[in-house]
């Protein structure tokens, strides 16, 4: 009887995990793979150029370069009164 109980709790723990949203990140990262088979939008998840490199090592036909959500981000107006 309590195996079965058991069984049962773990399966609704697991159906409900299912159901959380996925995370989403709260910034952009910096270094994005581009190429092969990502789509125009590429990978964009390094911190570091190095981390990019070597996700893109060994990929066909991909590279590495500036997330441009980073690249073209503008600051902010400058207020004047």
């Amino acid at each position: 009887m309590m195996e079965g109980l058991m069984r049962i709790a773990v399966l609704v723990v697991f159906m409900v995990a299912g159901l959380a949203p996925a995370a989403h990140a709260e910034r952009d990262y910096p270094w994005c793979v581009f190429g092969g088979e990502l789509g125009a939008s590429g990978e964009c998840m390094y911190e570091t150029r190095q981390q990019c490199l070597a996700s893109a090592s060994g990929r066909w036909n991909t590279y590495c370069d500036v997330n441009p959500r980073v690249r073209f981000r503008q600051p902010p107006p400058y207020r004047t009164r």
